[in-house]
């Protein structure tokens, strides 16, 4: 019962509109780190070597699965309007953000390892170093209460 009460009381996303301009945000990121990426890809530097170009492509491909996550709550909106169950799209919509972070993670970190692979010969310490920001990330959350 008082899950119910807490639900209707979701002070965060009252609407559809709210829920779906979380995910706009999010979108446009995606969109804009993808064309980022692709520019790099159609046009590398002459001293990106074969590895630098495989992790390229898994950057590709992992910003393009997070944006499609990312606009799946906008799809689901239209396919299933008009929508009679509220909680469940927020539910659901909560789920596609959530797994379109974890690719976007992957593609931040390794556009981070690229960067840094640019500057460091060593592909293990530049992955080392790509790994910094996401473990102080883990920390601050960790320690936010």
């Amino acid at each position: 019962m008082g899950e119910n009460k807490d639900r209707r009381d979701d002070k965060l996303s009252p609407d559809y509109g709210s829920v779906l301009r979380e995910n706009a945000i999010l979108t446009t990121f995606s969109a804009f780190l993808f064309g980022f990426l692709l520019n790099i890809a159609i046009n590398p530097p002459k001293n990106f070597i074969f590895i630098d170009k495989i992790i390229l492509l898994i950057s590709l491909f992992s910003i393009t699965i997070s944006a499609v996550l990312f606009i799946m709550p906008v799809i689901y909106h239209h396919l299933e309007y008009p929508y009679l169950d509220f909680d469940k799209f927020k539910e659901r919509s909560h789920r596609f953000t959530l797994f379109g972070l974890i690719p976007a993670m992957i593609t931040l970190f390794l556009g981070l390892q690229l960067a840094t692979r640019s500057l460091v010969e060593n592909i293990t310490i530049s992955f080392a170093l790509g790994t910094i920001p996401f473990i102080l990330i883990y920390v601050f959350y960790r320690l936010r209460k």
